[in-house]
């Protein structure tokens, strides 16, 4: 049977928890299997690397530490800024994600609001996962090519 390389592209179902509690954050199990094509740098790299080398019907479990998932939490991703710099059709909460435009490029960063003051509003650029270990469970579906 042949094993999955650099190239291939790949059908898989996935589970990823947090290594620490065990929290599922996202899973393919209830929706059709991620597929991707592996080297195209789509995923994160632990998690290619992982697939490289399975079969069709293999199950694999790996964890991966926070600098081979999402990096570490950068402190430099936290930002302040004015409310009157915000839309006006914006009415800021704790939690809420927006997109700022990347001033180089024009490239649109997704942020989250950790805070909301009198005169500002703190934003948070870091993914969601930033920091932490993750450990996924693996279920190569379909090798296509």
């Amino acid at each position: 049977m042949p094993k999955v390389k650099n190239g291939d592209t790949v059908k898989v179902h996935y589970t990823g928890k947090l290594t620490e509690d065990g929290t599922v954050f996202d899973s393919s199990r209830e929706r059709e299997p991620l597929e991707f094509t592996l080297g195209e740098g789509q995923l994160i790299p632990g998690f290619e690397e992982a697939v490289i080398g399975m079969e069709e019907g293999e199950d694999t479990t790996i964890e991966l530490s926070s600098e081979d998932a999402y990096g570490e939490r950068r402190e430099d991703l936290e930002l302040e800024v004015s409310k009157d710099d915000l839309p006006d059709n914006i009415e800021p909460e704790e939690g809420m994600q927006l997109q700022m435009q990347q001033q180089e490029n024009g490239q649109a960063i997704p942020v989250q609001i950790t805070s909301v003051e009198d005169e500002f509003v703190k934003l948070d650029a870091n993914h969601p996962l930033a920091g932490q270990d993750l450990t996924f469970d693996i279920e190569l579906v379909e090798l296509k090519s």
